[in-house]
């Protein structure tokens, strides 16, 4: 582990792990706020699982939170790598002849999106530790706090604002960290743009129909 955070080429492969971890995870995720859609009641169900759950709660939930972590840093670690290699920055005319606007910034989309996980952390996570762990009393459900979250229209917005930086994130990120890993054959180099295209825009689209629907129909 040392010797690859050694290296430009070990960095990366990490941050693609870290970063195909993160996608199975928004996979999964995005699967259980759909059903507070169809079923308040089997929404809540769903949530008292996870919640509940000593393997998720001890063994992913610590996973995940060192995935986010580790990906956060890591990137900020290959941006800042990246910009002392290159003290001359090049002309822009050159820069976008060769790469997305996405692609250069990846830095700037990430680090909104870090400032939308904090406000969700603060959401939905800290209340959940707070009954689970610390006897916090809640009169509502979780399905009732999912809506009362989404009542303000300032808190949607900004959800899908995130989501939508987070499509973009993802165009160029999916595909990337797939060529980090070695996984850009030719042979199925269509089939990984493809499903990164498809990945980007459904996974967003996904999460904003929650928010927007919990708004909508209270």
């Amino acid at each position: 582990m040392a010797g690859l955070t050694q290296s430009t080429i070990g960095r990366k492969f990490l941050m693609a792990l870290s970063a195909m971890f993160l996608l199975i995870f928004l996979v999964i995720h995005l699967s259980i706020n759909l059903i507070s859609v169809f079923s308040e009641e089997a929404f809540n169900s769903a949530s008292e699982f996870m919640g509940t759950n000593p393997l998720i709660q001890f063994v992913m939930q610590p996973v995940l939170f060192v995935g986010v972590i580790f990906h956060f840093v890591m990137g900020f670690v290959l941006e800042i790598k990246n910009k002392s290699a290159r003290p001359v920055k090049y002309a822009v005319a050159n820069n976008s002849g060769n790469s997305t606007w996405m692609s250069r910034n990846m830095i700037i989309s990430g680090a909104f999106i870090l400032v939308y996980l904090f406000i969700h952390l603060a959401d939905f996570w800290i209340p959940t530790i707070s009954k689970n762990y610390l006897g916090a009393v809640h009169a509502e459900s979780d399905f009732q706090h999912l809506q009362e979250k989404f009542q303000p229209l300032w808190r949607v917005v900004l959800y899908v604002i995130s989501f939508i930086l987070l499509g973009l994130h993802l165009s160029h990120g999916f595909q990337s960290s797939f060529q980090s890993i070695g996984a850009r054959h030719p042979k199925y180099l269509k089939c990984v743009n493809t499903l990164g295209t498809w990945y980007s825009i459904l996974i967003p689209l996904g999460f904003i129909v929650v928010a927007v629907f919990h708004f909508v129909t209270q």
